[in-house]
């Protein structure tokens, strides 16, 4: 037996002085005859920090800190916490005795959180800063968890990808907020699936329909920068639009089941009664996978109508919802822990980063939330959108379109808003 230290940086594991004693003392008293009962492992201890200490990041943070109850030894340590408003940091710190200079605010907060001691970076701002802050995480050797979706615009999609090329290069562990691949309902069926229980997807709808989300009026004397991030799910430079911020789930699990990222989108969507911001109330798209495959998607945030949050999928050989109902051949899947998905996924992260077998799923992510990307550039535009368009054709307009402000933008004085209201118009040049 050996007491062991995980560095979580290097990946390496390293025997400590006093791990070799007990070990020592172990074994000579095993020679003895005598029977050696250890009441506790050595704590395994991580360090933890926070970016975005809204109700998501909270919840996030309170998650994690669960997971360590279904991992066996395992200690989390808050180091530090970053937002735009450095009060709301400071409000998440001290519910976990965290020191106030440990707490940043400002558009520079990340990099001050980076240069703590930390192992484990909780990604939990608005969407536009993803791509910048993982980026950052990943170049200085840390562990990450982010929120979805990852990004608001392609590039920033793009830099996702790439920077998840590096973390597994160097043995990071990435796990993101597309929870339904940590939930043991989800990851049933798609086994079945995978393993033919329906046969080859040949069609099916996914759907995230509900009612309005909160929005925030811009106060007197209150600056653009102060306003958008506070009303980050008004405006699509800071959340993508609620295809992109919601939708996103549904869309990554056809992505999932079908093992592969659509070719084109073509949809339309519009406004009618959301206030603040340049969003559209509903987007409704066709999602053209290749080989005849065509899903169907729609999501609405209008207040007193009819909803919905699901997929289905029809199979040549049978049809099945996203989270179960399946019909068509039994297949026996594996045991999946059932617990809460929210908490699996950090659970999943954190025993991957103590195995050395660190998870990446920096591009699952990144295609679903480009996935979405591109149904809102067809909305918006009235326009066949190509996956390679955002991926490889330099020469589309979309391919280096980015929304601004951009989050570098936010680092420095000056940001200034879109207009409330104002909105994009299918067809116009």
């Amino acid at each position: 037996m050996q007491n062991v230290q995980e560095n979580s940086h290097s990946g390496s594991t390293r025997i400590s002085r006093r791990g070799l004693m007990t070990s020592a003392a172990a074994a000579a008293a095993i020679l003895a005859g005598k029977s050696v009962i250890f009441a506790a492992q050595a704590k395994r201890k991580l360090k933890i920090a926070l970016i975005g200490c809204g109700g998501r990041g909270n919840g996030a943070l309170g998650n994690c800190m669960e997971a360590t109850k279904h991992i066996n030894g395992l200690e989390l340590e808050l180091v530090a916490t970053a937002d735009w408003f450095k009060q709301k940091a400071e409000s998440t710190g001290g519910k976990y005795q965290l020191d106030a200079s440990k707490c940043f605010g400002g558009g520079n907060a990340y990099k001050k959180l980076l240069d703590t001691n930390v192992d484990v970076v909780l990604m939990a701002t608005s969407p536009n800063f993803r791509p910048v802050h993982f980026e950052a995480a990943i170049k200085a050797g840390k562990h990450v968890f982010m929120e979805k979706p990852v990004a608001v615009d392609p590039p920033g999609a793009r830099k996702i990808i790439e920077a998840g090329k590096l973390a597994k290069k160097n043995g990071l562990g990435v796990v993101a907020g597309t929870q339904r691949r940590h939930q043991a309902n989800y990851r049933r069926i798609q086994y079945a699936v995978e393993n033919g229980a329906i046969g080859k997807i040949v069609g099916g709808c996914v759907w995230w329909c509900g009612g309005a989300l909160w929005y925030k009026t811009k106060d007197p004397n209150e600056s653009d920068a102060d306003y958008m991030v506070r009303n980050w799910v008004s405006f699509t430079e800071m959340s993508g639009d609620h295809i992109v911020e919601q939708h996103v789930h549904n869309l990554d699990v056809a992505n999932w089941h079908i093992g592969h990222p659509p070719d084109n989108a073509l949809g339309f969507g519009g406004r009618a009664r959301r206030k603040t911001g340049n969003q559209f109330d509903f987007h409704s798209v066709d999602f053209d996978y290749g080989d005849g495959v065509r899903i169907h998607s729609m999501c609405r945030q209008v207040n007193g109508c009819d909803g919905g949050v699901r997929e289905f999928f029809r199979g040549t050989e049978g049809q099945t919802m996203g989270e179960g109902g399946l019909k068509g051949r039994s297949i026996k899947p594996p045991s999946f822990t059932d617990r809460n998905a929210y908490v699996q996924e950090h659970v999943d992260l954190l025993e991957s980063i103590l195995k050395n077998e660190p998870l990446n799923e920096a591009r699952n992510v990144a295609e679903s939330t480009l996935t979405a990307i591109m149904g809102r550039i067809s909305t918006y535009t009235g326009k066949l959108v190509r996956w390679k368009d955002l991926t490889e054709n330099t020469s589309s307009p979309w391919y280096n379109m980015a929304l601004t402000p951009t989050a570098a933008d936010f680092e420095s004085p000056g940001v200034v808003a879109p207009p409330d209201d104002i909105v994009a118009i299918p067809g116009r040049d």
